[in-house]
């Protein structure tokens, strides 16, 4: 038999499964990461001292927090946040379980990309938007984020293909994904194929991110 009717179609409904899983981890990752990794980057930016809205108590509280989730290898938060993720979604187990943690790390990663992209914008930039008298939403939205966009957008690509290789590790919480597939169909059953096959499969995933992040940045960059 060829290697089609060995692996792929012996396990092709376990495999599009473990793809759908991986994909929903990093789906829910990502909406973290935007809907409250950037707010608090952005926050990050705003309070840290010699800004314009600078509140040094705010700053070093946000500030430490986010480094204490970094510092965190990520199978000892996953483990750490059990009761937490138990509270949060009733179970410690499965893929939606495994997503909590995927998050909170999600936000705390990209709060600090998005901060240093917003770091990045020329203080001539600023300066106008004060003299324009531009109010707070204007300011962050038509000075800063259209100002660092393209930094952004590459600091997510990052963060993505971080998510991706997290997913990997969430099967001790039975979370799934192809990083478990590969482990339970591949690795324990000696099945080394297959889990050459799977690794494969993620590269070219990763590679796809990239090159999209990187185009759309390029795009995005206007200077």
């Amino acid at each position: 038999m060829n290697f089609y009717e060995t692996y792929i179609a012996k396990y092709e409904s376990e495999m599009w499964e473990a793809i759908g899983q991986t994909f929903f981890m990093v789906g829910v990752s990502l909406a973290a990461a935007i809907l409250i990794g950037l707010p608090l980057g952005t926050l990050l930016y705003l309070t840290r001292k010699g800004q314009k809205y600078e509140n040094v108590v705010l700053f070093t509280i946000l500030d430490v927090i986010v480094n204490i989730i970094r510092s965190f290898p990520f199978l000892l938060l996953v483990v750490f946040m059990i009761p937490l993720t138990r509270m949060i979604v009733g179970t410690a187990l499965g893929t939606t379980a495994a997503s909590i943690p995927l998050a909170v790390v999600a936000i705390a990663s990209y709060s600090r990309l998005a901060e240093q992209s917003l770091l990045e914008v020329p203080k001539g930039v600023v300066e106008a938007a004060s003299s324009m008298g531009a109010n707070l939403f204007q300011f962050i939205y038509k000075f800063l984020y259209v100002e660092a966009r393209s930094g952004l957008v590459r600091g997510l690509t990052l963060s993505t293909v971080s998510f991706i290789s997290y997913s990997t590790v969430v099967g001790v919480v039975g979370g799934g994904g192809i990083g478990d597939f590969a482990i339970r169909y591949g690795y324990q059953r000696y099945e080394t194929e297959l889990m050459v096959f799977t690794i494969v499969i993620m590269i070219v995933l990763v590679q796809l991110i990239q090159y999209l992040g990187n185009l759309l940045a390029r795009i995005l960059d206007k200077r």
